[in-house]
């Protein structure tokens, strides 16, 4: 699964399509890495030309701006974007929401304006296009579905993530706070490193149960952050081997055998 960079590209004179922006949690976190394979294969599988930054690739600052820290976001998104405008970087696609909402909302500001897509969007589009093809894995399971913040709430975006879980024919109870009622999974707003006061419920707890009430077996996400978080609240309940939680792209994966 061999996937070339951005210099490999400049330097045999080509321009992908598409930058892959893997982010922090999809380079480094074990979970998250399975989520950039698993997207990586719907990419190759549907004939992609797409690169990623590889080590020329940094934080895009959003925890650091979220918790106060606006000289270290700057000093990331400067770096960053001079990176991407060397390059003549003009799309770009990210698994993660919160690099999604830094790069299309906030780099603009200080100099990177670039078209901006969610994994689950163009995941959305090339089924559409008949560039990835649906399998039936999926169909004997009960999902429900998390709505991350980032791409939900501050960004609007709840149809293209069941746009592609309607494309995988399962049966899907949504919880009763779902899409803009939907209940934070507790790790936004660079909460994902709060240590929590004795005694407070833990957000990801309240969720959990909410999950658990619908019955289902499969929590179809679209974050590394809300993949965590809702791991972690299953582990906390003695649910982990009842109830998984993967991301749009692995399912996609997993009802195809890719």
């Amino acid at each position: 699964m061999a996937v070339r960079t951005m210099a490999e590209f400049v330097a045999a004179g080509e321009q992908p399509e598409y930058l892959f922006w893997v982010g922090c949690a999809g380079s480094y976190d074990a979970r998250a890495k399975k989520v950039t394979i698993a997207f990586t294969k719907l990419l190759q599988e549907a004939g992609m030309s797409f690169a990623i930054l590889g080590n020329e690739e940094s934080c895009t600052g959003d925890a650091a701006r979220r918790a106060g820290n606006e000289f270290l976001f700057q000093m990331s998104a400067l770096q960053n974007i001079e990176v991407l405008n060397g390059y003549e970087v003009q799309k770009i696609v990210t698994a993660c929401p919160h690099c999604f909402n830094t790069l299309k909302n906030e780099y603009p500001a200080l100099g990177g304006d670039y078209e901006v897509i969610h994994h689950t969007q163009l995941i959305d589009q090339l089924i559409s296009e008949g560039k990835i093809r649906i399998g039936k894995g999926m169909e004997s399971k009960k999902l429900t579905i998390h709505d991350s913040c980032y791409l939900g709430r501050v960004n609007g975006e709840y149809i293209a993530p069941r746009s592609v879980i309607d494309h995988l024919q399962a049966d899907v109870e949504e919880m009763a706070a779902s899409r803009s009622r939907g209940l934070c999974c507790g790790a936004g707003g660079a909460q994902m490193f709060k240590e929590d006061e004795p005694g407070d419920q833990r957000v990801n707890s309240a969720r959990i149960d909410q999950i658990l009430e619908t019955g289902a077996s499969v929590v179809a996400a679209n974050c590394p952050f809300c993949i965590t978080m809702l791991m972690d609240g299953l582990k906390a309940k003695e649910k982990q081997d009842e109830v998984m939680v993967l991301d749009i792209s692995e399912l996609i994966v997993q009802s195809n055998d890719l």
